[in-house]
């Protein structure tokens, strides 16, 4: 699996949202088609998609399919993530750098003497 079919997977925002709500549990595919709003076929399209991606198991229980979220579904794309991050904090120190305020040189302050 390539990060790219995780990204493409998770464009569409219908499988996005199926996605998200399977984080909080399984779900039948009745639940959440009646959640996205759509109808069962639907929803089961979509769901291929992101079985497809690896994002999500499913399991079946007489006639019904029980699907959920599949962590490690996400690795390809963490990785992908996380081989921009050491640019992405040089780039940031490097910017701290080039904004940081000037040390200001303080003069000593000298007193002046009043003539009485």
């Amino acid at each position: 699996m390539s990060y790219i079919q995780v990204l493409e997977a998770l464009a569409d925002p219908t499988r996005r949202l199926l996605f998200e709500s399977l984080w909080h549990g399984e779900r039948s595919v009745g639940e959440l088609a009646d959640l996205a709003r759509i109808r069962q076929p639907t929803a089961s399209q979509h769901l291929q998609a992101l079985r497809e991606a690896r994002l999500v198991t499913d399991r079946r229980e007489g006639t019904r399919r029980f699907y959920s979220a599949d962590p490690a579904g996400l690795a390809a794309l963490r990785q992908y993530v996380e081989s921009f991050w050491g640019g992405v904090l040089a780039a940031y120190a490097a910017q701290g750098e080039d904004t940081a305020p000037a040390a200001r040189v303080r003069k000593p302050r000298t007193k002046v003497r009043r003539s009485k």
